[in-house]
């Protein structure tokens, strides 16, 4: 009897040993959420219950969860929960078929943002195999609410992505230079068409299109009688057109967003376009803020600021239920484009640009009291609406136009001409060699150092009636006179000097313009080269934005403004400072001014207002002996108000009149100061 009681006894001892070895739902959840925070769908399978598994498969849960997380980009998830106390644990075992419940929270990071929710697990125990069930363990009940709690009685995840609105570019005064506006999108209904040949031929005809295209279009597979196909885009104010296109049967529009460049020709190389994204940019861009259908900026400022512009994508997360309704479970607002708002002034800007007609050329015009860009032209141009709204040959009939519209002129370098001649009587004075009361006997048209030079010399326009100093020769434009003083300061002081300027640097601007350069490999070893560099030729180059900038020297006491393009730059700050002495630059300003009364540039006495500046030209030699095309420069600026300084060039003008380029600045200046000439200063 003992014996039979003592048997007995070890054997309940061995149970009871047995279920406090067994894991407990504490430490087989913890390892559920393990495999779950990792995303490790199989394993999180093997640890469903019985009835679970009996309602999906591990191929249904597995695809489930990999979906759904990798559709909203799933990323560290972290899941706590409630643990049992060890009372509880220790009560359930001595429970036949116990469960128990653990509340639990997860946090899991999305592409639209956190997704938050609490929700509870129940375990039940079951045998781990069906071979043994003496072997127990702790499996979960699982059900969708798992993925999200609203799931839990059925419905689905969507995603619904939320496009950002394209930023503006404004000018200084809120006009628009790029916008959204509404455009027509034109399209045909195929069940429409009358006559189907008759129509695609007469809508090609009048988008100036290929037919081809249109079929191709139409051959859509998705294509059905019924449905609008599109088939290109126009603006509203191609009213002709649309009067033309809406004549057609089965020819319909609909009303659409696009992007509107209110500027047109004026502003296209500044502001740009944008374009169909390329399978390059995809390629190279990091940015998950774009897909194979988006626009991005392909020129100009719509370019440069292409993130500012573009925006940031928003999206929601929801589950739709079963009856239709719909509960966001994540959100991601969206960020719309900055808008870009600029100094440029449009007025200007147009009254600059229609000058040019049929001229090619460039101009850069800014306020020189505060160094903001008011005008920044290059013609000819192209209009940009065209190219995003207009027919299929525009870019082909650019691309081989002579007159090349599509090179952005104003952000190129060119030789400047005797309009550099201020520049190099600043540079002397500053260097020590130029005295602008000294005067020289210069003798005849031409001149040469000597034997040195060989057979070259330096030629001038006109005689002088007696002797040379720096007012005289900058009335006359005297290059005799501005290549002795650069020889007289050699080759190292020159090129200092004009460092000192910002040649050779890069340009401090918002806008990528090109480096002003002094000559091609930076040097002047050649001191003829050195001689030709002093009025602006040899391979000395500038930007017309940077030649206005140095203008704003003789302004402003001998400082070099910082020029500026944004309406929120700070304006006003110097560039360079002290490059002349303050009554050494208003020496030069007063120059300037007597060029206009008394010099070269007296064709500018014709403006409404006094004007101060000066002319230079440019021959663009094809050989040492032949001659080639001509380009014509003027720098001016009205001498009472100075609010405005434009330098300005036009591009072969060997068969224009003479003083073409001054009389083009006059006219721009009556338009900005309309009404009858005010009295002139001597």
């Amino acid at each position: 009897m003992k014996r039979a009681f003592l048997l007995i006894f070890v054997a309940l001892a061995l149970v009871a040993c047995s279920k406090e070895e067994q894991v407990s739902p504490n430490e087989r959840f913890s390892t559920f959420t393990s495999h779950w925070s990792e995303q490790e769908f199989e394993e999180v399978y093997d640890m469903f219950s019985k009835e679970t598994k009996s309602n999906i498969t591990p191929e249904q849960s597995v695809e489930r969860y990999a979906k759904i997380y990798e559709d909203l980009d799933v990323e560290n998830i972290e899941i706590t929960f409630d643990e049992l106390s060890e009372e509880e644990v220790k009560a359930l075992a001595e429970e036949e078929n116990p469960s128990v419940t653990l509340p639990f929270s997860v946090e899991l990071e999305s592409f639209a943002g956190p997704i938050v929710f609490n929700y509870e697990a129940t375990l039940v125990q079951e045998p781990v195999s069906e071979e043994d069930d003496a072997e127990l363990s702790w499996f979960v009940n699982w059900d969708a609410g798992f993925i999200h709690p609203e799931l839990q009685n059925g419905g689905e995840i969507g995603i619904q992505p939320v496009q950002p609105v394209r930023g503006e570019i404004l000018d200084r005064n809120q006009m628009p230079l790029a916008i959204n506006d509404y455009v027509y999108q034109i399209g045909i209904k195929p069940g429409e068409l009358e006559n189907k040949e008759q129509s695609i031929a007469e809508m090609a005809g009048i988008l100036n299109m290929n037919e081809e295209k249109i079929n191709e279009a139409l051959d859509a597979d998705w294509v059905e009688d019924h449905l609008f196909v599109p088939i290109t885009t126009i603006l509203p104010t191609d009213k002709d057109i649309y009067d033309q296109l809406m004549a057609i049967s089965g020819v319909q529009k609909k009303d659409m967003t696009g992007r509107i460049y209110p500027g047109g020709e004026a502003t296209a190389h500044l502001v740009g376009y944008i374009g169909d994204i390329t399978a390059e940019f995809l390629e190279s861009t990091d940015s998950d803020e774009y897909g194979p259908n988006d626009k991005v900026g392909r020129r100009g400022l719509e370019q440069l600021y292409e993130e500012q512009l573009k925006g940031k994508r928003g999206v929601t997360v929801f589950i739709r239920k079963e009856d239709g309704s719909e509960v966001t479970i994540a959100e991601k607002p969206v960020e719309n484009g900055k808008t870009i708002q600029l100094t440029i002034d449009i007025n200007t800007q147009e009254k600059i640009f229609n000058v040019y007609k049929e001229d090619a050329g460039t101009a850069a015009a800014i306020d020189p009291q505060t160094g903001e860009t008011l005008a920044l032209v290059s013609a000819p141009s192209f209009d940009p609406n065209e190219i995003l709204y207009g027919t299929n040959n525009v870019w082909d009939d650019l691309e081989k136009d002579p007159k090349q519209p599509l090179v952005n002129r104003f952000a190129a370098s060119f030789a400047p001409g005797s309009v550099i001649k201020p520049v190099t009587a600043a540079a002397g004075i500053h260097a020590g060699t130029l005295d602008p009361e000294e005067t020289f006997e210069i003798d005849g048209l031409q001149w040469s150092k000597g034997e040195e030079w060989g057979d070259y010399k330096v030629t001038r326009v006109s005689l002088s009636n007696g002797p040379v100093d720096l007012k005289d020769a900058l009335l006359r434009s005297d290059n005799i006179y501005f290549a002795m003083q650069a020889v007289d300061m050699g080759s190292d002081a020159f090129i200092e000097e004009f460092k000192r300027f910002g040649f050779e640097e890069e340009f401090p601007y918002e806008y990528p313009i090109a480096t002003s350069t002094i000559s091609n490999n930076g040097g002047l070893a050649d001191e003829v080269l050195l001689a030709n560099s002093s009025y602006g030729q040899g391979e000395l180059e500038m930007t017309a934005l940077h030649l206005a900038t140095s203008y704003t020297t003789f302004l402003n006491e001998g400082n070099m403004l910082q020029p500026t393009l944004l309406l929120d730059e700070e304006t006003g700050q110097i560039w360079k400072e002290g490059l002349v002495a303050k009554e050494e630059a208003q020496r030069i300003d007063d120059i300037l001014r007597a060029v206009v009364t008394d010099g070269t540039a007296q064709q500018a006495e014709d403006a409404n207002v006094p004007l101060a500046g000066k002319t230079g030209t440019v021959e663009l030699k094809l050989t040492a002996e032949t001659g080639g095309s001509i380009n014509s420069w003027f720098v001016g600026y009205p001498h009472e108000s100075r609010d405005i300084l434009i330098a300005m060039m036009m591009e072969k003008t060997e068969d224009k009149p003479n003083g073409y380029t001054v009389g083009q600045f006059v006219d721009v200046m009556n338009q900005i100061y309309p009404g009858e000439q005010e009295s002139q200063d001597d």
